[in-house]
């Protein structure tokens, strides 16, 4: 019986020890920009494994902020994004630079802060009413300042509230969302997080969810194909591959089925 190129790759590196040159066609792949909530959460290494298993393609992820993985799109750096930023995903398609965006799933954002709750904003009738809180109290916030998802939805929480957050209390981190828990941990400090990173982050110290609920913190996940027409290097059709499955029954109930500690992270949405 002969051997798919793919049973031949791993039994040439399993078999023999040592890694030798194989054909370009055993190593089908393709790299997306996604988001470091879908990374860290753990997400994709429990589904990837099913789609490479189905399609023969692997996946290779970098992990970015939604702001700099839109921008990696826009360079032709990757074959897809896959991110949570509705308005910037929106122009990213309308400037040409992705075909189309697909919904794939959602959860929503909570506000996480010290469990003495320095602001008082579990009471909040809102979020934007926590922001106000956090800001006449001059409590300890941690920002990711990365233009991430997360960080746009930030800031426009501020922006209603009309607010420019600045000064001592305002930390700006620029990093993702695991480093930035962990500053509001060490501080301690409010910070908003999606709901998916903080069931799969460990080190909560003495963090507990102080706001959640308000419908304004409902947060999607979209995919895009990044224009073959404009980058001529995309595998457009790998690409096209992974993004069918994400919203197929299969992809779309895998996605349903990943649990951290019992509780469901992202919920499926796909049209």
């Amino acid at each position: 019986m002969l051997l798919n190129a793919r049973a031949l790759l791993h039994c040439v590196v399993s078999c023999t020890g040592s890694i030798v040159a194989v054909p370009a066609f055993a190593q089908d792949f393709i790299t997306v920009a996604s988001t470091t909530s879908t990374e860290t959460s753990g997400l994709f290494g429990y589904i990837l494994p099913m789609f490479t298993e189905e399609t023969g393609i692997d996946v290779r992820i970098v992990a970015q902020g939604t702001g700099q993985a839109l921008e990696t799109g826009r360079r032709g750096d990757v074959d897809v994004v896959f991110v949570h930023a509705l308005p910037a995903e929106e122009q990213f398609v309308a400037e040409g630079y992705g075909v189309e965006r697909f919904d794939v799933m959602y959860n929503d954002f909570v506000i996480v802060g010290p469990d003495s709750d320095p602001a008082g904003i579990r009471t909040a009738a809102n979020a934007v009413d926590t922001m106000i809180a956090i800001a006449q109290a001059g409590a300890f916030f941690a920002s990711r300042g990365d233009d991430s998802g997360t960080h746009q939805a930030e800031l426009g929480l501020w922006s209603t509230a009309e607010i420019i957050p600045q000064g001592a209390w305002y930390l700006e981190t620029g990093s993702g969302m695991g480093a930035t828990l962990n500053t509001a941990v060490q501080v301690p400090a409010y910070a908003l997080t999606d709901r998916g990173t903080w069931l799969s982050f460990e080190n909560r110290g003495d963090l507990t969810i102080t706001y959640e609920g308000d419908p304004v913190l409902f947060n999607p996940y979209g995919v895009i194909l990044v224009n073959p027409e404009l980058h001529t290097h995309v595998k457009a059709q790998e690409g096209q591959a992974f993004i069918d499955w994400l919203v197929s029954d299969t992809g779309q109930q895998a996605i349903a089925d990943y649990q951290v500690a019992g509780e469901q992270l992202f919920f499926p949405n796909a049209k």
